[in-house]
């Protein structure tokens, strides 16, 4: 179902004229009323006069998480303090947190968003979505919350952890879409399925999964655990949290909701812009957002956009799902690694579970070392070593073959590797870089 075809399904031409006519007033806005940006286009040389067309976004000068920490807490804000709404900030980092601050209309326009994400997935008001997505600070649980009420469906704000209860809830009263971490999805399984209960008998028909990196050999073990479609959504808290990007039915690279958030793709060293299907840096301009609009937000996710219209009907650009990121890839003895890579080829090994470990160090040689701890399946886990010892090899051997490096490979038994509710932690890297 197309939420809101008006803008999903618009034809290319006026959605370019849209774009443009909010670009020219977010840089007339941020020129007059955020001294932050006002410096930064003066340094850069770039008035407002300057942007005559939409490809004059080239001129602007990029934004990044350093200039968001810089200006904490209120230096981006873009209209008087009385009209913001809400605040929400960065989880999980070191440091000066980042800032989104809402105004109504900057929530209304998040709903809307969230509301084509759960209808991408199939949702309709009549369906009951079981919200497994962290409240608070954090955007995945009010952004998906936004959303469902947009979409008139009924919300269950269960919020992470408590699994035992998320299973009995979503057993009492009918949950039809799940909203939580791809990695979370796999756990609720494992535990449904320990406690007595068949995912499959449990009335989930879709889930909205996202905020962690995950590979479709991930998703056909979600589905097939679940009996359900699986669709990947993206978003970030700078720009408004989830609901930026979402995939179809097709499952064919998610639809950028680009009426409100401009997309590009730029080579990470030199800045310049490159064309549709040349993988690069993720960089988006929020163009409608009056609480923390940012100009070309540098988002280090790494992906490509494709233009072709979609089976769905949906006209909006489709960005490829991402291949990770430049601030968190590896570089192991001078080879570039995603941890995405890994699981992607892990996966594929039968006997593993999904659930892996990452550790880089340096080794007395001051050479990089990388040991990967796979669990393997509880049938597998025996006395017979000379079976294990077949299959570590094997995952070696094709970890060596698709990456290029030797991975030390570690078995280790079922449960072993720390399960999170949240953003699954995947790398350790005691390296001193």
């Amino acid at each position: 179902m197309i939420f809101n075809p008006e803008y999903e399904a618009m034809e290319q031409g006026s959605l370019e004229r849209l774009q443009f006519a909010r670009l020219k007033n977010l840089v007339e806005k941020l020129y007059e009323k955020v001294p932050f940006y006002r410096a930064k286009l003066d340094a850069a040389g770039v008035t407002p006069r300057d942007i005559r067309c939409l490809a004059d976004i080239s001129k602007l000068p990029f934004t990044t998480k350093d200039d968001l920490r810089e200006t904490y807490p209120y230096g981006l804000l873009a209209c008087p303090q009385a009209e913001i709404e809400e605040i929400h900030m960065s989880s999980g980092t070191t440091g000066v947190p980042v800032v989104d601050a809402y105004t109504r209309s900057d929530v209304e326009a998040w709903g809307e968003a969230m509301a084509r994400t759960l209808a991408g997935a199939g949702g309709t008001r009549n369906d009951t979505v079981q919200n497994c997505y962290g409240y608070g600070l954090f955007t995945g649980g009010l952004g998906v919350h936004y959303g469902a009420k947009s979409l008139g469906a009924n919300i269950i704000p269960m919020s992470s952890g408590n699994t035992q209860k998320q299973l009995m809830v979503m057993k009492s009263f009918g949950s039809t879409i799940l909203t939580c971490t791809p990695s979370y999805a796999l756990f609720m399984a494992e535990e449904a399925a320990e406690t007595g209960y068949d995912p499959k008998s449990m009335g989930i028909k879709a889930g909205c999964f996202g905020a962690e990196p995950w590979s479709e050999n991930m998703r056909r073990e979600i589905e097939e655990k679940w009996g359900i479609d699986a669709y990947d959504i993206y978003g970030l808290t700078e720009i408004t949290g989830p609901g930026v990007a979402f995939e179809c039915e097709a499952k064919d690279g998610l639809h950028v909701n680009e009426d409100l958030f401009y997309p590009e793709i730029i080579d990470p060293e030199t800045g310049r812009v490159l064309p549709d299907g040349e993988k690069g840096e993720l960089v988006f301009t929020t163009l409608t957002k009056e609480g923390t609009p940012l100009l070309r937000y540098r988002t280090r996710d790494v992906t490509f956009l494709r233009r072709e219209r979609c089976s769905c009907g949906r006209t909006t650009v489709r960005m490829n799902r991402l291949f990770g990121r430049t601030d968190d890839m590896l570089i192991i003895r001078g080879v570039n690694v995603f941890p995405s890579q890994i699981e992607h080829a892990l996966i594929e090994i039968e006997g593993t579970d999904p659930h892996y470990l990452i550790i880089v160090d340096r080794g007395p040689t001051h050479l990089d070392e990388v040991e990967l701890q796979v669990e393997v399946k509880k049938e597998l886990f025996s006395d017979e070593t000379k079976g294990l010892e077949t299959l570590r090899s094997r995952i070696e051997g094709v970890m060596k073959s698709k990456l290029g490096i030797l991975l030390k490979v570690k078995l280790v038994e079922p449960k072993t590797i720390e399960r999170s509710i949240g953003k699954a932690k995947r790398v350790i890297d005691k390296r001193k870089i």
